[in-house]
C-alpha cells in the first residue's frame, strides 16, 4: 500500500496542501474500513506514515515540475537574448 500512497503524491501533487491534508484524512479511514488498526494510538501513527509517503510523491512531483519549467525558462532566454 506504500506504492499507493507516493502514486497519489505523484500524480496529485501539484496541489501539495490537499493531497498531504487527504493522506492525513483518508489513509487511516482506509486502514479502519479494512480492519488492519484500531482506535488506538496506531491511528495517529497510520495517518503520519500516509502523510510522510505522500509527501515523498509530492516532493518528486514537485522537482520534476521545477526541473521542467527551469528547462523551458533557460531554452527561451537562450532564444531571445
Amino acid at each position: 500500500m506504500i506504492p499507493t500512497m507516493i502514486l497519489f503524491g505523484l500524480i496529485f501533487g501539484r496541489w501539495w496542501r490537499a493531497s498531504l491534508l487527504a493522506a492525513a484524512v483518508f489513509w487511516p479511514a482506509v486502514l479502519l474500513a479494512g480492519d488492519a488498526i484500531g482506535l488506538d494510538g496506531s491511528l495517529v501513527m497510520a495517518a503520519a506514515l500516509g502523510v510522510l509517503n505522500v509527501a515523498a510523491g509530492v516532493a518528486i512531483h514537485q522537482s520534476v515540475l521545477w526541473l521542467v519549467r527551469n528547462t523551458i525558462t533557460q531554452r527561451a532566454r537562450a532564444k531571445n537574448p
